[in-house]
């Protein structure tokens, strides 16, 4: 995946001719996958793979293709349409967003996640998961998250492989879905607020999120930013589901057989080659969190 996000700086000016290329390629590098995904939901033909980044992670396919430069990055040239949009305005550095155009619930959120991705960064990452959680959210249930998928193995052969096998998820958000017998199997216990003690960076859902913790502070982080992490999150999200217990093949997926030692093997190189990527887009996002959250220390003080 190619990373394309810019590097932050106090302010910057964007000619024109700039930002409406970075527009443009914007939006050509994600229409085609929304534009599938859409068309799937006006038909009503569901996807369980890829729905689910747009159903967990609650930011539409339009929010997610509409660029912003990000914060204290202003527009040259005819930008009048950018006034249209929520907190951009028209002030003394030229069309954009100002530091005041954050919402005082929107810095504190930015404060804590910078803070979990700060502590998520500093821990060395774990590939010893083989991606259990999503078998752990079957075990022993009639009622399965994803009923339009069949499972790769019988019930009574799925309850016995997970019962013997070692079960360490570190993320809340996944292990809060585990059936009620599978949570206490479970190595670690973590809760909503203990999270930023658990998370690793080696871990698929924490890799994922790092499109959560970016859009939730769009439009002040740039999109270009977003898009990486969208991008992550697809590929950590097929491979999750590859080496779920559901069949997955109808989608044209290959399943990882975790409960094989090849499987295994090959979703440790998957999940390691997720982690290298998360890196770079983690540092990228506490950057320029700590861009936006510069830009309003004076009146931080001041308040």
């Amino acid at each position: 995946m190619e990373i394309t996000q810019q590097s932050p700086s106090e302010v910057r000016f964007l000619p024109e001719a700039e930002w409406r290329a970075r527009e443009a390629a914007h939006q050509d590098r994600l229409k085609p996958f929304l534009e599938a995904h859409l068309e799937r939901r006006h038909k009503g033909v569901p996807h369980p793979v890829h729905d689910f980044l747009f159903e967990y992670y609650n930011y539409r396919p339009a929010q997610l293709l509409r660029w912003s430069p990000g914060m204290q990055v202003y527009l040259e040239g005819s930008a009048e349409e950018f006034l249209a949009r929520r907190h951009f305005s028209d002030g003394v550095q030229g069309i954009g967003l100002y530091p005041d155009s954050l919402p005082e619930s929107r810095r504190s959120a930015a404060q804590w996640i910078v803070q979990l991705l700060e502590a998520t960064a500093h821990r060395a990452p774990f590939f010893g998961c083989m991606g259990m959680h999503e078998w752990a959210m079957v075990y022993n249930e009639r009622d399965v998250r994803h009923a339009s998928l069949p499972l790769r193995m019988p019930h009574a052969e799925l309850v016995a492989f997970v019962g013997g096998t070692r079960i360490c998820c570190s993320h809340f958000d996944a292990f809060r879905f585990f059936s009620k017998e599978a949570v206490p199997m479970n190595d670690l216990q973590p809760r909503h607020n203990t999270r930023e003690h658990f998370e690793q960076p080696g871990c698929l859902h924490a890799n994922m999120d790092l499109y959560k913790w970016a859009h939730k502070l769009s439009p002040w982080i740039d999109s270009e930013l977003i898009a990486d992490a969208f991008w992550l999150a697809v590929e950590a999200r097929e491979l999750d589901m590859r080496a779920s217990p559901y069949d997955v093949r109808e989608l044209g997926y290959e399943a990882i057989e975790i409960e094989t030692e090849s499987g295994r093997k090959i979703y440790t190189e998957c999940q390691e080659a997720v982690w290298k990527q998360s890196q770079v887009i983690r540092e990228h996002l506490i950057r320029a969190i700590h861009q936006v959250l510069a830009g309003l220390r004076p009146r931080l003080q001041g308040d």
